[in-house]
């Protein structure tokens, strides 16, 4: 056909044979690489477009049909395409290829039945409208409502709105409103006689009047019996103190909620730790399961309220940064630390990992631990990749002591943000340099203690790659070509012949690789002595490539990072970390002239900010469910149970172990915001006579420290992770936790006995 439109044009002695083969040369490939490099014999000049002006001697494809031919084959494509994402699913016992086949399909079904379930019920039910009635109460006048459509329900939930104190429900204060929600039930068969239920709620009030403050309480309830709740206020004076308030009645008991809550944790937890699917599909699956329990027992929240619980600040700081590494990574910058990084250790492995894991350790301690992993990810990547190493150990190591020198100071992670930010704990002396002259020093015991551990956890590990550096050079350059294969969308005619060539290329090589590792004898490399001599060979291979793109990204990261610092400690900076990075990130591409928008985005870690997005629904949809609020009421009554000589000890122990563990399974955040007012209460309880100082710092230490359990305890192991694994070195959560979580036992143990011989046996805080 007269116009027809070819992709490449070769020189006369190029063959379609000898490209599909897959000759090509070993060489180091990075991100700045093209995507197809060839050398002189291959004969691939350059790629353009084919009409009908060529001269009809010049040499096109050796066999057009056949190529045709390949083109129309798009389930060839598809079944290619799968190739990949089976291999990540192999299992280390060899299963036969039906019983595989039989358990894959067992799975998708299995999976699938649960998601058009959760889907039903989701559906049946739907969004309860939550009218809000608007009055006002004083000390003369008073508020009453009847509730008469009370039937089947067990719970009643009431949410009221005014100027109330935060955090200190239950304490007697000089001002307050009580709320009665009273019952009245009559008992028995023959002889009727009725039986008075009364709720007290009391809530103190603001001094100023100002902010309105929502809070929450739920009420168990007999069914059948109508229901009437009436508002009072105990002022000082005759002002009026207006309010809002609405009510909504739930199916299920606490109890019930918490159960449920807990299946769909472990069950997320279940689908991350054997892989069964993406671990943001897992989070997405999760957040429908309780979306769907929610709308079980009555509580559906609309699209509206779901949107309000993601934490765009989070999401937009993240994104800022990738947008800022992304192009920071084109300079060649990263390739010229991961050399000096090398020269400084001299040759030495285990030094050069302390120096990166110290650095990590202490730009924790005064920036975010994500924004900490986003700069040193690519960097320790890079490193490994010249040296041979593995770098997922190197990764792991680093990103366990970001999460600990994150915890040393009051900005370093965000439990202590919340924390330090706490109006009410302000009040009982607990300050910014108090807090962090503690948390410093305990962090500082644990650091010293934390590198002999590792060293004993890595002892039996190879570092090196257990391949030699050609084998290694030669998967990553399969693992390249393949994903820039997936990243075509066969739209065209011409777009799905370069994606059948791509993923030809992806097999040739794969069969290549087979037969090197059929005769290579592993032999672990060892360090090489003569590193004055590596390190010459390494400057000339790798330097900074454009120097004037360096000295914009340096200028706008430097103005970034200050602006970081002054957000922590100028209250007149009315911009967010997310707007600071996401201002950043804008600068930073007008100043590098960024044509191809494209190339940036791809470099964008959009699984990792939807796994983010997820985990922020399925968090909040779990402290919907109670489950939060249970853990904190149980600990206090664990307290309140011990002896009171040795209750201090206890307590200290019990909300150490307690929020590291917790943290280890959810998000801290939502956790520490809700024990700060659990633990506030219990100090205030007379009959407990406790400390509130020693508790806060027990719900630090373990907040922050217990993010080191599992690869979703903190954010820093999730974005380490998604970096990791776009540059072909992701590691799975039982790699993580096989090393995570006996550091985080330890180090949580050495924070334990910090703090009982500072709080217990020398009387601090006390």
């Amino acid at each position: 056909m007269e116009g027809r439109v070819n992709l490449f044009l070769f020189r006369r002695n190029f063959s379609v044979v000898n490209f599909l083969r897959g000759k090509c040369s070993l060489t180091n490939h990075t991100e700045r690489s093209p995507l197809l490099k060839f050398s002189q014999d291959d004969g691939l000049t350059y790629m353009t477009l084919h009409d009908s002006s060529l001269s009809p001697g010049e040499e096109l494809w050796d066999n057009s049909a056949e190529l045709e031919r390949r083109c129309r084959l798009g389930s060839e494509v598809t079944s290619l395409s799968r190739s990949f994402s089976t291999e990540k699913s192999e299992h280390n016992f060899r299963l036969s290829s039906n019983l595989r086949y039989c358990l894959s399909i067992t799975k998708l079904v299995t999976i699938f039945s649960i998601v058009v379930l959760c889907s039903l019920f989701f559906s049946m039910y739907p969004d309860r409208e939550r009218p809000w009635r608007m009055f006002a109460v004083s000390s003369t006048e008073s508020f009453s409502m009847n509730l008469t459509d009370f039937r089947d329900n067990a719970l009643l939930k009431l949410q009221v709105g005014g100027p109330f104190m935060t955090g200190m429900e239950g304490v007697p204060a000089q001002e307050y409103i009580l709320i009665q929600v009273e019952q009245m039930v009559e008992i028995g068969s023959r002889r009727k006689r009725v039986q008075q239920i009364l709720h007290n709620w009391t809530i103190p009030l603001h001094s100023k009047r100002n902010d309105q403050i929502l809070t929450t309480r739920t009420f168990e309830m007999l069914a059948g019996a109508p229901i009437s709740i009436n508002v009072q206020a105990s002022l000082l004076d005759n002002q009026v103190v207006p309010l809002s308030m609405t009510h909504q009645s739930l199916y299920v008991t606490v109890e019930t909620q918490v159960v449920i809550a807990g299946v769909i944790l472990a069950g997320v937890y279940v689908l991350i730790i054997f892989e069964i699917v993406h671990r943001t599909l897992a989070a997405m699956l999760g957040s429908l399961a309780a979306l769907a329990a929610l709308a079980f027992i009555g509580d559906r929240p609309n699209l509206k309220t779901v949107v309000e619980w993601i934490d765009y600040e989070t999401l937009a700081l993240l994104f800022g940064m990738m947008i800022l590494v992304a192009i920071f990574s084109e300079t060649g910058f990263f390739d010229y630390c991961a050399v000096k990084a090398y020269q400084v250790s001299r040759g030495r492995v285990w030094p050069m990992i302390i120096i990166l894991c110290l650095i990590a350790a202490i730009l924790s301690a005064f920036l975010d631990n994500v924004t900490t992993m986003m700069l040193f990810t690519p960097v320790t990547i890079r490193l490994c990749e010249v040296l041979n190493l593995d770098p997922r150990h190197v990764l792991i190591a680093e990103v366990i002591f970001t999460n600990i020198g994150g915890a040393a100071t009051a900005v370093g992670d965000p439990p202590n943000v919340i924390i330090v930010s706490n109006q009410n704990l302000r009040k009982t002396g607990l300050d910014f340099a108090g807090f962090t002259g503690y948390m410093f020093l305990g962090i500082c015991l644990v650091l010293l203690t934390s590198f002999p551990f590792l060293r004993m956890l890595y002892w039996n590990k190879k570092l090196y790659n257990k391949e030699s550096s050609e084998i290694v050079e030669l998967k990553h350059e399969i693992l390249v070509w393949r994903q820039t294969a997936h990243r075509i969308n066969p739209a065209s005619r011409e777009e799905t012949a370069v994606k059948c060539l791509l993923m030809q290329k992806v097999l040739n090589l794969e069969s290549l690789l087979r037969k090197q590792l059929r005769t290579f004898q592993r032999q672990i490399s060892q360090e090489d002595k003569n590193w004055e001599n590596i390190i010459q060979e390494l400057q000339k291979k790798h330097r900074i490539t454009d120097k004037v793109l360096l000295v914009k990204c340096v200028s706008v990261l430097s103005i970034v990072i200050f602006m970081f610092f002054l957000n922590s400690f100028v209250p007149g900076i009315h911009l967010e970390l997310g707007w600071i990075a996401v201002l950043g990130a804008l600068w930073l591409l007008i100043l590098a002239d960024i044509q191809d928008f494209e190339i940036i985005l791809h470099r964008v870690e959009w699984a990792t900010l939807l796994f983010f997005a997820a985990l922020f629904v399925l968090m909040e949809a779990l402290a919907q469910l109670q489950l939060i609020d249970y853990i904190g009421e149980q600990t206090a009554l664990l307290i309140k149970a011990v002896p009171e000589a040795e209750r201090l000890a206890i307590a200290i122990i019990l909300v150490m172990w307690v929020s590291a563990l917790a943290s280890s399974l959810i998000d801290n955040i939502p956790f520490t915001a809700t024990m700060i007012p659990v633990l506030i209460n219990l100090s205030q309880d007379a009959d407990v006579n406790l400390p509130v100082k020693p508790l806060i710092f027990a719900l630090a230490m373990g907040a922050c420290l217990g993010g080191n359990g599992t690869l979703i305890g903190a954010s820093a192991n999730v974005v380490c992770a998604g970096i990791a694994e776009q540059h072909g070195y992701g590691f799975s959560f039982m790699e993580f936790f096989r090393l995570g979580f006996p550091m985080m036992l330890m180090t949580c143990t050495i924070a334990m006995c910090y703090l009982l011989a500072t709080h217990v046996g020398l009387g601090w805080n006390t």
